[in-house]
């Protein structure tokens, strides 16, 4: 299953970014830690060019912290980006990022060269949380539900840094299939979007593989972590539900129950620290859908060949 959601709104942001952009330094992505790669939106790349980006791994107190480093380090290797490990909450490390701006746009700076910032980043990654942090001031609308934020608005943090905040944005097709379920894992896309049961059965396959300890911790399932680690995911996300009293008529499991139930602990961090891809994995995922991508465009091409080949080929003529 490929997940996507791009609703009306998340067009005309695309259009507001790359209106805005021409007049911008430094681009903040706000990205959620626990899925550094799947949160990185691709279309703002094109959207912003070879503006300087600073990478805002957010929620690094649900993340895992050796993830995390790794992550950091990935991105700090690219050229024109800088990245950050942040919680949104705190505000003594929130200030850096200013520091950090001034860094990448040292040219900027006073009353006659004023910072310009825009901040972006996927639904309910917690941008608003962070923008309000920033500014000590409630300045833009925070929610646990994706799409919170709907109109641009420009915030002023010091008399010579002003920043633009968008709404959040996905990307027309999410072509990594894994990064669709991470995204709707974490709560990035629409619920009508998914089916919640597939979204959490791929979790829990995720998490057997590096996490199987916090699931016996959080579900005490009686089990070791390496029989966790080989259960089917089905049976797994049964087993959680016969525990946490998800149960139906008959002694059936309500496994659209067990599934919100398993998400939201992910959610929550009620499970733990927890990052749900290094970046190989998604170096590797990533080259598997551009492959697919290639392949389906040849065959694309193929088939338009062979229909103009046909549209070529003209009646024979019958004579009487």
């Amino acid at each position: 299953m490929s997940i996507q959601w791009f609703p009306g709104h998340m067009h005309l942001t695309r259009k507001a970014i790359a209106e805005r952009i021409k007049d911008i330094d430094v681009v903040i992505e706000v990205l959620d830690a626990r899925l550094p790669g799947s949160s990185a939106n691709p279309l703002l790349a094109e959207l912003t060019g070879h503006k300087p980006t600073l990478k805002v791994l957010n929620k690094q107190d649900v993340a895992d912290p050796a993830r995390t480093a790794l992550w950091v380090d990935w991105y700090n290797a690219q050229s024109d980006t800088a990245a950050v490990p942040l919680d949104a909450a705190d505000p003594a490390p929130a200030r850096k990022l200013i520091d950090a701006c001034h860094r990448l746009a040292p040219h900027r700076g006073g009353m006659a060269k004023p910072m310009r910032v825009l901040i972006c980043g996927v639904p309910n990654v917690g941008k608003s949380t962070l923008i309000n942090t920033l500014s000590n001031k409630r300045q833009a609308k925070t929610g646990d539900e994706a799409g919170i934020t709907k109109l641009e608005q420009r915030i002023t943090l010091a008399d010579d840094f002003y920043l633009w905040d968008t709404p959040g944005m996905l990307w027309p097709r999410i072509s990594v299939v894994e990064s669709g379920y991470n995204l709707a894992a974490s709560g990035a896309v629409g619920r009508n979007a998914y089916d919640e049961e597939l979204v959490a059965l791929e979790l829990l396959r995720r998490l057997q593989v590096s996490y199987a300890p916090l699931l016996e911790a959080r579900y005490r399932l009686g089990q070791l972590a390496d029989r966790l680690a080989t259960m089917r995911d089905d049976e797994l996300l049964e087993a959680i539900g016969r525990k946490r009293g998800a149960m139906m008529g008959g002694g059936r499991i309500n496994l659209q129950k067990a599934a919100e139930i398993v998400l939201t602990d992910f959610r929550t961090a009620i499970l733990g620290c927890i990052t749900l891809e290094t970046p190989q994995e998604f170096e590797a995922w990533r080259a598997a859908a551009a492959l697919q991508d290639a392949e389906r465009a040849v065959k694309k091409q193929a088939r338009e060949a062979r229909k103009k080949g046909r549209k070529g080929v003209s009646s024979p003529v019958v004579e009487s």
